[in-house]
């Protein structure tokens, strides 16, 4: 049974902004100085960005197996999101 302690410890966790691990909407390039929305990050982006499809299932990523190729911007936001996500006390 939960005590007080635990609840209030609960709820401070709960409350926290949790914006900066908030996993990035991937994008697509149409035309020229357009991007639209993707269902998910590629294959290739995820390659680009040393994740597999593990730990993109295990960071929450959405991932479209049917899209092809790499959007330069999504490598990068793929790569500091998992920079931020990495807890300081862990390598790799």
């Amino acid at each position: 049974m939960w005590g007080k302690s635990d609840w209030q410890q609960f709820f401070a966790i709960s409350s926290r902004p949790w914006q900066r691990h908030r996993p990035p909407r991937p994008l697509y390039a149409s035309g020229s100085q357009r991007v639209h929305p993707a269902v998910g990050f590629s294959l290739s982006e995820l390659d680009d960005a040393g994740i597999n499809m593990d730990a993109a299932e295990q960071l929450g990523l959405p991932v479209d197996a049917a899209r092809i190729g790499a959007y330069g911007p999504n490598v990068s936001a793929l790569r500091e999101f998992v920079r931020s996500t990495r807890q300081p006390g862990k390598l790799g």
